[in-house]
């Protein structure tokens, strides 16, 4: 499976930080940009954050750009979603997806995604 994996979601407090992990298997990992979704509850889904295949071009959604880093580690084959100031309206499904891309491309677009993982549920309280 070329799916990657997202965990480290979870019940925080308004105000935490959270740090959320999307692993994908080694042999493909290096191939992938890595986007960050986020679907809130009767809302729909949108772009938090995205990140090149060598991690030199990153994007963030104007919303959250001021509170949120995207990293990527290919040691580990996983790429992070660093989310501080955590609010009650960040609460929601964030999924990460793998675009089979150019080197240097960091896409917005969620069509452009090709495999997209499970998805964690974050949920912050006020």
């Amino acid at each position: 499976q070329d799916q990657p994996v997202e965990s480290g979601g979870g019940l925080v407090q308004a105000g935490s930080s959270l740090r959320l992990s999307c692993w994908a298997p080694r042999r493909v990992f290096s191939r992938y940009a890595i986007g960050w979704f986020r679907q809130a509850p009767g809302k729909e889904r949108e772009f938090v954050a995205a990140i090149s295949r060598e991690g030199s071009v990153t994007k963030y959604a104007d919303s959250m750009k001021d509170r949120v880093t995207i990293s990527r580690d290919s040691d580990k084959s996983t790429a992070y979603l660093q989310m501080n100031s955590l609010r009650s309206e960040d609460t929601g499904v964030y999924s990460c997806a793998a675009d089979t891309t150019v080197l240097y491309r960091a896409t917005t677009d969620p069509e452009e995604y090709n495999y997209w993982g499970r998805g964690t549920q974050v949920t912050v309280s006020s």
